[in-house]
């Protein structure tokens, strides 16, 4: 069950004994208890794998022909786990795994007599090959993706829905009445206990100790509680 950013600020302002409210524009306190909302829920995105964050991506094609191998990430990216190329047509589908490689193993396997896509500092290359399709890649700078090859008989550059990506994004926050977090029910209770504890802190001159001991028994439970599906361990013990 979702529950929105006016429905948690006014829990809130309850524990904190404050003014009630039907809109998070009431007052300056609710204003400022839902920015500690947000807050806390960056906080808890940021430190944690959120399943339901996890989405099918396409990348940013830079479409420069003096980059063809480039491609951006997608906006608000938190992070890519694999990329796929379709090296095959529209009508004969033949995508395969791009795998990643760190920067320097990328210049280990790069030959200089390919085509130069980018300079590090005025003094560092960086080559492509034409006339092979895309194998591996690499980010020198956590923004651009730089694939190997591409084969320039077939395209001018490599193309944006060629790709596919598996990763995760941040969401956005909207400090609205009817918003609601993209949490599931298991990190939901985390949220608003969490927010209930700094603002406890922020606004009435200390923490409250129930809040914070339901916030440190949610935080331990929800670091194994987060993936509906769960893969049963096998137990290794015993004879074979």
């Amino acid at each position: 069950m979702k529950t929105t950013l006016l429905q948690l600020v006014q829990s809130i302002l309850s524990d904190m004994d404050s003014e009630d409210v039907n809109s998070i524009s009431d007052t300056i306190e609710a204003q400022q208890v839902a920015s500690v909302v947000e807050d806390t829920y960056y906080n808890i995105i940021a430190a944690r794998e959120i399943p339901e964050h996890n989405k099918l991506l396409s990348l940013t094609a830079v479409s420069d022909s003096t980059k063809p191998t480039h491609f951006k990430y997608p906006a608000r990216t938190k992070v890519v786990t694999r990329i796929d190329y379709n090296v095959g047509t529209v009508s004969d589908k033949d995508f395969r795994e791009i795998e990643f490689v760190d920067p320097m193993t990328f210049i280990d396997r790069m030959s200089e007599t390919g085509l130069l896509v980018e300079t590090f500092d005025g003094a560092v290359d960086i080559y492509v090959l034409n006339d092979t399709a895309p194998s591996y890649y690499t980010s020198f700078d956590d923004e651009y993706i730089i694939m190997n090859g591409y084969e320039a008989d077939k395209e001018a550059t490599l193309q944006a829905d060629k790709t596919r990506a598996w990763g995760s994004t941040y969401p956005t926050f909207s400090q609205t009445d009817s918003f609601e977090p993209d949490l599931d029910n298991t990190l939901m209770p985390l949220l608003l206990a969490e927010a209930k504890s700094t603002c406890m802190s922020l606004f009435k001159g200390g923490p409250d100790p129930k809040i914070d001991q339901a916030a440190r028994r949610l935080k331990s439970y929800v670091q194994n509680d987060q993936y509906k599906t769960r893969v049963k361990s096998v137990n290794q013990y015993g004879r074979t």
